[in-house]
């Protein structure tokens, strides 16, 4: 599948092209430095996860639905707090590694057990299992967020990246 990100002023665009031609579309607001999504793509596709944001979007769901089907199968939050169901467990395990990583993209990479022990809290919080994490795995993602966020930096708004997606593992 073929994700292309246009950079907009506010919201930035995103393109995924799968494998069988169809076309998914949506835009997303800004809410950090590089889009959540391209986080999402370095987390994922490193961890192997099958079934996480992209995995869903190469499956066929629109990236509109992803938030909506995690919220019916049982994510857990303040107010719904939960075992959620199987279908979602590698997309709750990966978006809690994405917020790790966010959160490194603006405060700078943490030590390997901290950034295990920070992860688990998180895992923990929406009772999904723990992803053990090593250098080597996590030096991947930030590499490939390094490069990137100084390519998206550098891009003009309505200017695009094109990500490539192979399914895991």
């Amino acid at each position: 599948m073929k994700i292309e990100i246009v950079k907009g002023v506010r919201e930035d665009t995103l393109t995924a092209t799968r494998d069988d031609g169809s076309v998914a579309r949506c835009t997303f607001p800004k809410k950090g430095p590089i889009p959540h999504d391209a986080v999402h793509f370095y987390v994922e596709r490193t961890f192997g996860f099958r079934r996480g944001f992209w995995g869903m979007v190469a499956g066929g769901v629109s990236p509109d639905d992803v938030g909506a089907i995690a919220s019916a199968a049982g994510h857990a939050s303040a107010s719904k707090a939960h075992m959620p169901e199987e279908e979602i467990v590698e997309l709750l395990q990966a978006e809690r590694l994405v917020e790790c990583f966010e959160a490194e993209i603006w405060g700078g990479p943490a030590e390997l057990e901290t950034l295990q022990d920070v992860a688990d809290a998180g895992f923990a919080q929406s009772f999904v299992a723990s992803v053990p994490l090593d250098q080597t795995r996590v030096d991947t993602v930030r590499s490939g967020l390094s490069d990137f966020s100084a390519a998206w930096m550098s891009l003009k708004t309505g200017h695009s990246l094109t990500l490539d997606w192979r399914e895991a593992g």
